[in-house]
């Protein structure tokens, strides 16, 4: 296995800049996520990484090594794509084994190869059959195996689960994760999806509009967002925000809706009565008949476990999670209260989070 260092990697095609300068720091069998909108530059970058798009400016280092001009086929880095990438005439042992085979391996080595990734992956009963012949959830572990007989020093893996169902989806994230703790291999993956990241990194890299936004554990993201973009992607539900003013009160300073509710907060800052924005996750709600938050409710989606409420607090959408199973109608008035230490607060200009905050 081998650490990453990106230092100052930029991309542009022509006149367009499609990642403007990233710094990141990947240690050895580190398991890092790069999610982001679509168009954010996170499959760009891991091409980059892979050496299948060359970098304008900047610097790729693998083991310590420079590999801005080593090829692809030199780089010993693995690639699971999202569409597979299978040969459908294959069997799925010939599919496992097709590297070793091209790289003239010894047929000892590359059997125990197949044999340990059809172990590892539960792909012992299928080495006869085509691809054609499995299910999607297959197929991807036969991408897999492909990937563990090389024994790279990097996985790579581009949106590998977004051609799976839900239930699948779940269950190769914990393939993929055990697979992680098995190898202690270093791992690159890309998603959109936010429950993956959160899932399955020790660090996510949130991109947006080719930067890097924040670096941080799943738990460090969530619980202390940088900015409004972190705050609103990472969370599901999205976190609601709240347009505000910081005021002063007899308890301390607190929060200002433009209905003129009064929200306390407990950060350290001066109640200067500028404009902020505040932030509170859904499931920090709590349904409380004195409670200053008034939700006007629009819709009601009853799980079973939870009640889902959107609506909208003022000029603004909310969604509340509640543990309760309550019985409201759209038009009618909830009373809601959050605890101080729950509440985040941005700039409403800048949309950094605020130091004290």
């Amino acid at each position: 296995m081998a650490d990453l260092q990106l230092d100052n990697v930029k991309k542009r095609y022509g006149a367009f800049d499609i990642l403007h300068g990233i710094d990141l720091d990947v240690e050895d069998g580190e398991f890092v996520v790069l999610v982001g909108p679509s168009g954010c530059g996170k499959s760009t970058l891991l091409r980059m990484i892979a050496g299948l798009e060359t970098v304008s400016d900047g610097e790729i280092r693998i083991g310590g090594r420079r590999a801005n001009e080593v090829p692809p086929q030199k780089r010993n880095i693995s690639m699971v794509f999202q569409s597979y990438a299978l040969f459908p005439h294959m069997t799925v042992k010939d599919n496992i084994t097709f590297g070793p085979r091209i790289r003239r391996e010894g047929s000892q080595e590359t059997e125990e190869k197949l044999k340990r990734a059809a172990s590892i992956l539960n792909l012992g009963a299928y080495l006869e059959r085509r691809p054609g012949q499995l299910s999607g959830g297959q197929r991807q572990r036969v991408a897999m195996g492909r990937s563990i007989v090389r024994n790279p020093d990097l996985f790579l893996f581009d949106e590998p689960l977004s051609n799976l169902d839900a239930k699948l989806r779940v269950q190769m994230r914990t393939e993929i994760k055990a697979l992680h703790h098995k190898f202690e291999s270093t791992i690159i993956y890309v998603t959109h999806d936010q429950i993956e990241a959160m899932t399955m990194a020790d660090r996510i890299v949130v991109m947006n509009g080719g930067r890097i936004e924040q670096v941080g554990t799943p738990l460090e993201l969530y619980d202390r967002p940088a900015n409004l973009f972190v705050a609103g992607f990472l969370g599901s539900p999205a976190m609601s925000l709240i347009e505000g003013t910081l005021v002063g009160t007899d308890q301390g300073a607190a929060i200002r809706l433009p209905d003129n509710t009064i929200i306390p907060i407990a950060a350290t800052l001066a109640p200067d009565g500028g404009s902020v924005i505040l932030g509170i996750r859904p499931e920090h709600y709590r349904l409380d008949p004195a409670g200053p938050i008034r939700l006007v409710v629009d819709v009601v989606e009853p799980t079973g476990s939870e009640s889902h409420i959107y609506g909208h607090v003022g000029p603004s959408e909310v969604r509340a999670v509640l543990r309760e199973r309550i019985s409201v109608s759209p038009g009618e008035t909830l009373r809601l209260s959050v605890e101080p230490e729950k509440v985040h607060l941005f700039d409403a200009d800048t949309g950094m989070r605020l130091s004290g905050a």
